[in-house]
């Protein structure tokens, strides 16, 4: 079984594809015209690290050589060097040799950074012995945390100094491990604070855990490698340990063994370097030589120099040389030692280098697991895969080119792949492809509609139900658009899933009522959706449900409009007594009810009765629907019960005037009409509406209600009986009889208004005429005997005039007008005959020229005068008085009166003459007028 598996182990290493992804160039000598770079004769140790690479010689010294290629050296030991370790994180060396012969080896420890007379300075020396038996050191290896340093010996023996190495006394050494075996790898491996020792020999593999006191062990194989075939993977690769024998390359946990790599050959040197491993073999040709100092090799051995990518199972490098002292890794490079003094640089190409290289040979899945192992970016792997799909559409592989395409989204513009596959037989590779594109959110309009569009066309039901029924996380498609292809795909109920469940709720109403025709369902989707959605989707598609289900969609409307409680298939009846918030505008749905009358008759009576306060269009309608019903009712007991209804509806002042009176006027509702001309104060329109149906009663009855009102309505009424033919004379005798007594015509206009009636004859008005007369030979008789009296009383006022021009006034008044008191000297007398104290009449008159008793009516007179002077050329005024008065001779008399057409000359001051007569005559005068006017 053993060899079975080996035998597959090496069939697959045959496998490996070798590359050459190392260039390899020969070290020159900068200072020597470009020569050959020589290193210093008999090495017999060496090690890199920190910026340096060191090396110890046969004859004790120890070498730096710089990255400028300077070399530079110290005398370490008197004798030789035989081991160095150069650690990578302090500026420590440590190194192994004698000082005299005899097997007697020292360490010493040497600090880099400081320095004892130009060299570095040597902080610890002690001797290298297992117990009290001098024996070689085969091995060492230093922890880079300093508290551990392991020496390896010839003898099986493990000298491990625990502590800071650097120092005696802060340190101790104890004897680790002890055997018959040599002791060929050590190597420290940390994990957190857990530590370990790996130690090799050439039969065994073991491990102590340091950070336990007991230091236990634990065996992992029987099994060993020769001296230098040992080594340490980077803790990227879990600080594996590396035991290359000479048939199989291991590789070993803490606690046990791990993958195995049958790399055959004779293993001369194993070394770890940034996932790679390289190992060293004598050539196949070449003579074998098994023994524990196999690094001593012939002049003329043949070496083969080996590096593989154990992660990427590829050869990365292979060459033979001439006989390799050691190959060092430092700078970013490896270096080739060789005997004969020569050193030899491996620079590795870079990623893109060896990519190509890789796409040239259609190594994809190789390139992108190299890709990854160098952390290239997503951009970089996606151009790999996008190459490799393309490699594989070209082979015709189109299952395994979409996988690739898959891996390029977010990267790989999608139009790049769709088209390719545009084909209906590529069809399924398509649809993968654009399912992918969903799951990562990254995919537009246009790609969920060719996606369903494919689901469509393949007919896979399930996966349409899988992609549409994802979980509301998990959604990566516009909605809408899905909705829209399903739908014209002819797959409605899916389409009704995707609306109902992402809330679109125009879609889900549009597909249930033009698609599926199931209006009961629309309807009761419609009474879940919140205030806001149900009254839009109402008005949308209120006549739609109407037509079909009236008496749900009725009952909907009635709880929108009133109490809504969303969440109820349909509200019940109970409910919609309750009014709420959550309220619609009863008469914004009245257009739905457009061919549903007895509906829109339930609906508008129950908002009434529920919302008393509701608009006045729902009263106005309801109030046409009642007319109407009155208009076209036979029976005389309903046509009553309708014609209380719409009077009840008229009176409760709910009803836009205007509307309700075309209405009643429509429908001939004729207690409706004068209802509302009452109303409105239309009186005329009542004695019209009378006029028209020649209702004379009514007529006489209208003047008699609104006369007071109107008075021109018995002027009306009188020329309407005067242009009938018929005999109306009793009618025309009462309207002649309010005429006369509330004197509203002249008798001239009342006997040219009756000329037109062929009818009436003098009898009919012969009463008016003769009472009219009688009337005013009564008022004449009164106006004359005014007129007497007026010329009397003028005609004493001159004499009383002339008798002060021309007579003394004596005033005989014994007590004062004022205060009623017997007169005292000094007095003030005034022609009027009234007398006053002097002081009181200094404290009251308002003026020394006027009486101040008589001072009030004066000026009452003369700002009548006044008056009557401003209003003279008031001619526009006049005009239109005369024009809209119906009494024409009235307004002129009246102005006549006011003294409008006469030229009236107040005198204040006489133009000359003496001051006391002139000031004599303007008082007469002004008296005069002034008596005249108090007369009147």
């Amino acid at each position: 079984a053993s060899c079975g598996v080996t035998a597959r182990k090496m069939a697959a290493f045959l496998q490996w594809r070798r590359f050459v992804f190392f260039d390899k160039e020969t070290v020159k000598d900068p200072a020597d015209n470009g020569k050959n770079f020589s290193l210093p004769v008999g090495i017999s140790a060496c090690d890199s690290g920190r910026g340096h690479i060191v090396l110890g010689d046969m004859d004790g010294q120890i070498w730096f050589l710089l990255r400028s290629l300077q070399l530079s050296s110290f005398q370490a030991y008197k004798l030789r060097v035989t081991h160095l370790f150069q650690l990578k994180q302090h500026s420590i060396l440590v190194s192994v040799g004698q000082d005299e012969h005899g097997i007697n080896p020292l360490v010493k420890v040497w600090n880099l950074d400081k320095r004892d007379s130009g060299n570095p300075l040597c902080t610890r020396i002690f001797p290298a012995i297992p117990g009290n038996k001098p024996t070689e050191v085969s091995c060492i290896s230093v922890h880079e945390n300093l508290n551990f340093m392991a020496i390896g010996f010839t003898d099986g023996s493990v000298v491990l100094t625990k502590g800071d190495i650097t120092r005696d006394r802060h340190s101790k050494t104890l004897t680790l491990h002890e055997g018959s075996c040599p002791i060929t790898g050590l190597a420290f491996r940390q994990a957190g604070k857990v530590t370990h020792l790996f130690v090799a020999t050439l039969e065994k593999v073991q491990c102590y855990t340091l950070s336990v006191r007991e230091y236990p062990r634990a065996d992992l194989d029987t099994h060993g490698c020769a001296l230098r075939c040992s080594a340490l993977t980077d803790p990227s690769q879990d600080s594996q340990f590396i035991v290359a024998g000479d048939e199989c390359v291991y590789l070993y946990q803490p606690d046990e063994r791990g993958p195995c790599f049958a790399f055959e050959g004779h293993k001369l040197l194993a070394h770890w370097h940034r996932g790679y491993l390289l190992l060293l073999t004598r050539d196949s040709k070449s003579p074998n030589k098994s023994d524990f100092g196999s690094r001593e090799a012939s002049p003329t051995e043949k070496q083969l120099l080996t590096i593989y990518d154990l992660d990427n199972k590829f050869i990365a490098y292979s060459a033979a040389f001439d006989d390799i002292v050691d190959v060092l890794a430092e700078w970013g490079s490896l270096y080739i030692l060789t005997r004969d003094g020569k050193m030899s640089v491996l620079q590795e190409k870079d990623t893109q280098t060896k990519l190509e290289m890789l796409f040239k040979k259609n190594l994809f899945v190789m390139a992108i697991n190299l890709a990854k192992s160098q952390h290239l970016d997503s951009d970089g792997l996606s151009e790999i895969f996008r190459q490799y799909g393309d490699h594989l559409y070209v082979k015709g592989d189109h299952d395994g080119a979409i996988q690739q395409y898959i891996r390029t989204i977010g990267k790989l513009e999608p139009s790049y792949v769709i088209r390719k596959f545009l084909d209906a037989q590529r069809i399924h590779n398509l649809t993968a492809y654009l399912q992918a594109l969903h799951r990562q959110s990254l995919a537009n309009a246009d790609h969920t509609t060719l996606l369903l569009n494919c689901y469509t066309k393949l007919k896979d039901s399930s996966k349409l139900e899988e992609f549409i029924k994802s979980s509301e996380g998990e959604v990566h498609f516009d909605v809408e658009i899905a909705i829209k292809v399903l739908r014209q795909a002819g797959y409605h109920h899916h389409a009704i899933f995707l609306a109902e469940r992402h809330a679109h709720h125009e879609w889900y109403l549009k597909i249930q009522l033009e698609d599926l025709k199931n209006y009961q369902e629309a309807l009761r989707y419609i009474g879940r959706l919140p205030f806001e959605q149900a009254e839009s989707n109402m008005k949308r598609y209120g006549k739609t449900l109407m037509h079909h289900v009236p008496e749900e969609t009725t009952l909907l409307l009635k709880g929108l409009c009133t109490d809504y409680q969303p969440g109820q298939d349909l509200p019940d009846t109970a409910s919609l007594t309750h009014p709420s918030a959550n309220k619609a505008n009863a008469e914004e749905f009245i257009p739905v009810f457009a061919n549903n009358p007895r509906e829109l008759r339930a609906f508008l009576e129950h908002m009434t009765e529920v919302e008393p306060q509701s608009s006045r269009g729902v009263y106005d309608t309801l109030l046409e629907l009642r007319l109407q019903d009155w208009a076209h009712e036979q029976d005389p007991a309903k046509k009553s019960s309708l014609r209380e209804a719409a009077l009840s509806l008229l009176t409760s002042d709910c009803t836009v005037f205007d509307k309700a009176l075309v209405l009643c006027q429509m429908h001939n509702f004729r207690e409706g009409v004068l209802y509302l001309y009452e109303k409105g104060k239309l009186y005329q329109q009542i004695m019209h509406y009378h006029m028209q149906n020649e209702e004379y009663g009514k007529v006489v009855e209208a003047c008699q209600r609104y006369g007071e009102q109107e008075a021109c309505l018995w002027e009306q009424a009188l020329g309407y009986f005067a242009r009938k033919e018929e005999d109306c004379k009793a009618y025309i005798s009462e309207v002649l009889l309010h005429i006369d007594r509330n004197n509203l015509m002249p008798p001239l206009l009342v006997v040219q208004t009756l000329a037109h009636n062929s009818t009436a004859t003098l009898s009919v008005i012969k009463d008016y005429l003769v009472n009219k007369l009688q009337r005013e030979g009564e008022q004449i008789q009164e106006d004359e005997r005014k007129i007497q009296q007026y010329r009397q009383e003028t005609a004493q006022l001159r004499a009383d005039i002339q008798e002060l021009r021309t007579s003394a006034k004596i005033f005989q008044k014994t007590k004062c007008s004022m205060c009623n008191s017997p007169l005292e000297l000094p007095s003030v007398h005034f022609l009027c005959s009234h007398s006053f104290h002097q002081h009181c009449f200094e404290s009251y008159a308002e003026s020394e020229a006027e009486c101040p008793t008589c001072t009030p009516d004066n000026r009452k007179v003369m700002d009548m005068l006044r008056v009557q002077d401003q209003k003279r050329d008031l001619h526009e005024h006049f005009t239109r008085q005369l024009r809209c008065s119906n009494d024409g001779f009235s307004v002129v008399a009246d102005y006549f009166g006011r003294g409008v057409f006469n030229k009236l000359t107040l005198i204040t001051d006489p133009p000359g003459g003496k001051p006391g007569s002139s000031s004599l005559e303007a008082d007469l005068q002004r008296d005069l007028l002034i008596h005249t006017k108090r007369n009147a």
